[in-house]
């Protein structure tokens, strides 16, 4: 069987599309002693509270009766952000060329975050070029590669 966060997104995708949005993830997770479900979408131009809106109204009912998850939880809706976290081989993908910040569960040279220009990803090989320096990171050895932006 596969994760709630697997079927949630099979599910929801088709309901996210047809709001003119695209499904960016969903994230199942317990913080400060409470489980939230999140979906998170994106939309061309960026998602607004309205869209957040619609779109959790008409899921809202097909989680009710689907049942995924057994006990409480609480639902959000939300985009996906300007610093959104890559994860699939897609992300990488879309976003080749952009600036990311790569968070280790080592240091390496003494840091834990490196931020450069995504170069490539393979196989769960993260290339940035960090100043005029290419970095690769192995696929166990990063946290978190997400968007990032300069202020």
């Amino acid at each position: 069987m596969s994760k709630v966060t697997d079927q949630i997104f099979t599910m929801a995708k088709p309901v996210v599309e047809e709001e003119g949005c695209s499904l960016w993830n969903v994230e199942y997770v317990r913080e400060a002693g409470t489980w939230y479900l999140r979906v998170f979408i994106d939309k061309e131009g960026g998602v607004g509270i309205d869209d957040c809106e619609r779109i959790s109204r008409r899921l809202d009912p097909m989680l009710d009766e689907a049942d995924p998850i057994a006990g409480s939880y609480v639902f959000e809706v939300g985009s996906a952000g300007a610093e959104r976290e890559l994860k699939r081989p897609s992300d990488f993908e879309q976003f080749l060329g952009s600036e990311v910040e790569v968070k280790l569960y080592q240091p390496m040279d003494g840091r834990k975050a490196f931020v450069g220009t995504l170069q490539s990803y393979a196989d769960g090989v993260v290339v940035i070029l960090d100043g005029k320096q290419e970095r690769r990171f192995v696929s166990g050895q990063y946290a978190q590669v997400r968007l990032h932006v300069s202020i």
